[in-house]
């Protein structure tokens, strides 16, 4: 029975953050920092990725990318290639979760501090990291010409639509590190 129990708070906990997870990235969508919207939800992702595991980091990283492909900016990408635009967004922010739920898992026994500034800076750098090499394979023909700036591809998404928004979102995670242990505190006690 114990083992059902923990399940269900898994479970019902996993609902929450990804209940979390859609409402701030719907929300975030109307804060922008240049051309895109700020990605809120990496908090919760990590939150979860840390009391429940890698996979559940993942879990929440999907349902990030989903409701991103949902969203107006998406479109830009969606109209140009949808099958590398579904890729992408689901590739980076599953892949933003789970290795940010494996370094939390490798570093939490030295210091559960720094597995946690070490979860929060990976996830946003996995996140932009990804989007980033799926813009240079997919999409860099598109950018140039929308923003009627060829040859230089790689510098517009690097400052235009990656600079401001990944250093917004790095230092949101790691400015927020000390909540994000005591949210894992608080969902460790309720699991008890």
């Amino acid at each position: 029975m114990n083992g059902k129990r923990f399940n269900t708070r898994k479970l019902t906990g996993l609902a929450l953050l990804t209940a979390i997870v859609v409402v701030l990235q719907l929300l975030g969508s109307f804060i922008r920092f240049g051309t895109f919207s700020i990605s809120l939800v990496l908090v919760p992702i990590v939150v979860g990725a840390a009391l429940y595991g890698a996979a559940a980091g993942a879990w929440l990283g999907v349902v990030f990318g989903i409701v991103v492909l949902l969203q107006p900016d998406t479109a830009f990408f969606m109209n140009y290639n949808p099958g590398a635009t579904v890729f992408v967004c689901l590739l980076k922010g599953a892949a933003a979760g789970f290795l940010a739920g494996l370094v939390y898992r490798m570093l939490e026994k030295r210091s559960r501090l720094v597995a946690v500034v070490a979860a929060a800076v990976v996830c946003p750098v996995v996140n932009s990291g990804i989007f980033f090499l799926g813009s240079l394979l997919f999409f860099i023909p598109l950018i140039e010409e929308a923003f009627n700036d060829p040859g230089h591809g790689v510098r517009i998404v690097l400052l235009t639509m990656i600079g401001g928004n990944f250093l917004f979102e790095l230092l949101f995670n790691i400015v927020l590190s000390p909540v994000i242990i005591r949210l894992i505190d608080l969902g460790r006690k309720n699991q008890h």
